[in-house]
C-alpha cells in the first residue's frame, strides 16, 4: 500500500505542478527498499504509458550534495527518453516545480555492466565515452524538504539531462583530476574535480550497477549514466544561462525562460 500511494502522489504531483508533503513525514515508517520499489513503479508506469529508459542517473556523490541534503549515502534515478535535452537548448522553466541544475561527467555505455561484483576495470572496460553534462533535478516534495526515502522514491529528485561536450574515450584520461569550471549568466559559478564524486567518478558508476543488482536491474549498452554532480546544486530562474567547461571532454551549456 504505501508503495502503490507513494507512486501515486508523486505521479499526480508531477502531472499538476505541485507539491506534495514528504513521503517521510505521510509514511514515517517507509523504508529506502520500500522506497526504491515506489521508484520503480514509477517508471514502471510511465514505461507502459509510452516512455524508454535511456540511462540512469547517481545523486549524492559529493560531500557538497550529501550536505545540502543531509544524506550521507548516494542514490539513483532513472533517464527516460522525454527527460533528455541537447547542448544549447533553451528549455521552459514552466515544465518544473523547484528546478535546480548540477554539473556532472556522462558515461556512454558499449556493453551491459551487471553486479553485483562490478569494479571500476569493468566500468572503463564497458564504457564508450564520456561527455559533458548538466542535470536538472527538481522536487515533488515541498520546499525539497526532503530525506534521503523522499528522493529514492522520487525518481532521485531527476527531471532533465542536457548532454554536450565531444564524445571523448575514457582511455588515457585521469578522471579524478579532470577540472570543471561553472558558470551563471558568463560569471563563475564554482570549480571542481572529478574526485569531488566519491573520489573518482569510475567508482561511482560501479557503485551504480551494484546497488542496482539488489533489483535485478542492470546497466545496458548504448544507455547515458550521469556520474554525479562536482559541486552544489543551484537554483534556476528565468532568462538564466549555465555553461561548464570541463579539461578534454569540452563543454555543455543550457539556458532558461519563463
Amino acid at each position: 500500500m504505501v508503495i502503490q500511494e507513494s507512486a501515486s502522489r508523486l505521479l499526480e504531483a508531477e502531472k499538476t505542478k505541485s507539491v506534495i508533503e514528504p513521503l517521510t513525514t505521510k509514511f514515517p515508517a517507509i523504508t529506502v527498499d520500500e522506497a526504491y520499489h515506489t521508484q520503480l513503479e514509477i517508471i514502471r508506469q510511465k514505461v507502459e504509458n509510452g516512455s524508454v529508459i535511456v540511462g540512469k542517473k547517481i545523486g549524492a556523490t559529493s560531500k557538497a550534495i550529501q550536505n545540502m541534503f543531509g544524506v550521507k549515502v548516494p542514490d539513483y534515478g532513472h533517464l527516460l527518453d522525454d527527460m533528455m535535452f541537447v547542448d544549447g537548448e533553451t528549455i521552459s522553466l514552466s515544465q518544473y516545480i523547484q528546478p535546480k541544475v548540477e554539473f556532472e561527467i556522462a558515461f556512454i555505455l558499449k556493453k551491459d555492466v551487471k553486479g553485483p561484483a562490478v569494479t571500476t576495470l569493468d566500468v572503463m572496460e564497458a564504457t564508450d565515452y564520456i561527455v559533458p553534462a548538466i542535470e536538472i533535478i527538481d522536487s515533488r516534495i515541498a520546499d525539497w524538504k526532503i530525506k534521503f526515502e523522499d528522493t529514492v522514491a522520487d525518481n532521485g529528485s531527476s527531471a532533465s539531462a542536457i548532454i554536450g561536450g565531444k564524445p571523448t574515450n575514457i582511455d588515457g584520461i585521469d578522471l579524478t583530476n579532470i577540472g570543471m569550471v561553472a558558470y551563471k549568466n558568463g560569471e563563475m559559478l564554482d570549480c571542481a574535480a572529478g574526485a569531488a564524486v566519491l573520489g573518482n567518478p569510475l567508482r561511482s558508476v560501479a557503485w551504480l550497477a551494484n546497488s542496482l543488482a539488489k533489483y535485478d536491474v542492470s546497466l545496458k549498452a548504448g544507455e547515458i549514466v550521469l556520474s554525479g554532480a562536482l559541486t552544489s546544486a543551484v537554483l534556476i530562474e528565468a532568462n538564466d544561462t549555465f555553461t561548464a567547461e570541463f579539461g578534454h571532454i569540452g563543454s555543455v551549456s543550457v539556458s532558461f525562460n519563463e
